[in-house]
This record gives C-alpha cells, structure tokens and sequence, in this order.
C-alpha cells in the first residue's frame, strides 16, 4: 500500500495533490489546507494539500480492508499491569502529587496482509460501524502516518480569533452508569484546560457554555464540557499547541505530574493515539482538531512486519475503582477492534 496517493479525509471534505509536509506549526499560520497528525510524545505533521473538495465516506467495499483477526491483538499493559498502574496513582493522589491522570494501553496486532491495508478503507467501516464527530483519515504513508480516526472528543476548534476545546471525561454504557467520580473528573479537566487556553487567549474571555453535558455515542454515554475563548492578537499555531498540547483530559491535573506518572507507568509510545489529528484551513482562520483517541495507525517500522495498532486508556482519581477502569477501557475499545478485525455487521451486533 506504499504506492497508495496520500489523502486526507474530515468530513465531507477530502484533500489530495500532497504540496508540502512539514514539522513547523508556524506553517499552519500561512496559507493552504493543512492535514496535521501530533504524536502524543510531541511529533508534529502537517500536510499541505492542493485539491480539497466535498466528497461523501465512500460506503465500504467488500474485502478493501482485511483487518487483524479479533483474538490477535496484545496489550501492552495486561490486566494485571494495569490494575497495578490505577493503584500506583490512587497511591500518587494520597501523597498530593497529582489530582488524576490517564493510565493507557496500546493494542497491537499484525496486519495479515499489510500490501493491502489502506486506513481509509478502514474510515470506510468505521464511519458505518461506529460513527463519530471527529472521524477521518490522513494517509502519509512515505511520510509515517497511516491513521484512520474515529474520534468523539474536540481538542480544538478555531474560527478567526474564537478558540474552542471539547474535553470529554466520564464514560458509562448508560448515563445511569456515571457516578460522582466521573462528574468530579470532568470538572478538573475543565479547570485545567481553561488555564491551557488561558495562556494564548485574552484576559477574562475565557468561559464554559456547557459543564458536563451527557453526550451519546455508538455503546456508550460521554460527559461533555465546552471551554471556549478568544485568542490575542499575537497568537499562532505554534504558541496554541504549545500551551495546551497534549489534551488535558489525557494527561491529568496537575498536567506536568501526570505526565510523569504517566512516563514512569505505561510501557509503550502512545503515538498518535491520544494526540491531534484534523485540519487547518490557514486562508480562512478555522481549524478543528480531534483528541487522538478510538483511533487506529499503521506502523511499518517494527521489525515482525508492520502491525496495526490502538489505544484505549481511563481517567484515574482517587475515587477509581481498579477493576472498574479496567473494565472502562475494555469497553472503549470492544467495538471498535469488532469493526477493524471485520467482526461488527451492519446489523449492528457482533458476528465473531
């Protein structure tokens, strides 16, 4: 698939004729259509495309995507590791070093025939299969990045000088599954995300439109707050992503010692899961950007052969239950593996 012409797809608009790629933010400030794909250890992509044009999700093709088997992927933290990592900071949290943080596994598991894997074929089911806000696809495979996206959660939306971010914290089944624990955590992520828009936006214009709004999505509920803002003047992409890059809600609060937690607890690179993928329309001063998470990518580098892989992660505070968060990211994770390993029908029930 390495001959595959680069893409990127948000919405109904797709993007192709690759002009430029780059590492620098300061370019989403110029001019052009940018694709840009952030690792959660800090890698930027952005892609300059020359055609960008109203395209609906092409409905799947039969056999387009051949996906890893259901029982195939592996985890980089077991059951065990991870109900070890939620006790770990349950312990960080009674020594007043960190309010929450973010415990996450990545998935792995090998593509059967990697010569015929196109993300945006996977887009393709994912759009059918579990449909969602923020899905997309940036397809760079010259340049690393194979990503097909079904995210729910805004990381940052611009229109001009208006600036807004969708931190998604809490998650049930059913809204009668969400406890106390999780409108509490949703509330510190808001706290911590309007600093992070505090630093690039002007005094005072900081506010929260909605506070823990119950937000429905494909086999499970989300709690939902909006933090909006308006940008100084002098505020570019690069001083944006710097002041709240990675997300908040998956990091922690305090974000500097969650993210030490998190160094020193989760044995795999996050990758683009849990980081940035969308677009940036530099001529028109609007951008929306997507938490990296129910996300999928290539990695080609590894030396068994290029594997597909996927995170999935659950907020931790004092109140967590270990076996709970477990569970949580079981549940996040469970149909969308259904749809990539080709096991969801359209019925909408499992059929492996």
């Amino acid at each position: 698939m390495h001959d595959l012409a680069p893409l990127a797809r948000f919405g109904g608009r797709v993007a192709r004729d690759l002009r430029d790629v780059t590492s620098d933010p300061t370019a989403l400030d110029s001019s052009g259509l940018w694709a840009v794909a952030a690792d959660f250890e800090g890698t930027l992509v952005c892609a300059r495309f020359g055609d960008v044009r109203t395209e609906p999700v092409p409905a799947p093709v039969p056999g387009r995507w051949h996906g890893p088997a259901a029982g195939d992927w592996t985890s980089s933290l077991d059951r065990d590791a991870y109900i070890a990592g939620v006790r770990t900071i349950r312990a960080h949290i009674a020594a007043g070093e960190v309010y929450q943080a973010n415990l996450c596994r990545v998935l792995t598991a090998p593509l059967p025939d990697p010569d015929r894997a196109d993300v945006d074929a996977l887009t393709a089911l994912l759009a059918r299969g579990n449909p969602a806000p923020y899905a997309g696809t940036i397809r760079l495979p010259a340049h690393g990045v194979e990503i097909a996206t079904a995210s729910p959660e805004l990381f940052l939306r611009r229109d001009g000088r208006t600036v807004e971010s969708g931190p998604i914290k809490g998650t049930g089944r059913t809204a009668g599954d969400l406890l106390e624990k999780d409108f509490a955590e949703n509330v510190m992520i808001v706290d911590l995300v309007r600093n992070d828009l505090g630093r690039v936006c002007a005094t005072g214009s900081v506010t929260v439109p909605a506070l823990c709004a119950i937000e429905p999505h494909p086999g499970l509920v989300h709690l939902v707050s909006t933090v909006r803002g308006e940008l100084t003047e002098k505020a570019g992409w690069q001083d944006i992503l710097a002041a709240t890059f990675p997300p908040g809600s998956v990091t922690g609060a305090p974000k500097s010692s969650a993210l030490r937690i998190i160094e020193a607890l989760e044995t795999s690179p996050r990758g683009p899961y849990c980081g940035a993928v969308g677009w940036v329309d530099a001529d028109r001063g609007t951008a929306e950007l997507a938490v990296g998470i129910r996300t999928f990518w290539i990695d080609r580098t590894e030396d068994r052969g290029p594997v597909l892989r996927f995170g999935t992660g659950a907020g931790i505070t004092w109140g967590s239950d270990p076996g709970r968060e477990w569970e949580e990211t079981e549940l996040k994770a469970s149909r969308l593996l259904a749809v990539a390993s080709g096991a969801y029908a359209a019925s909408g029930r499992t059929t492996a």
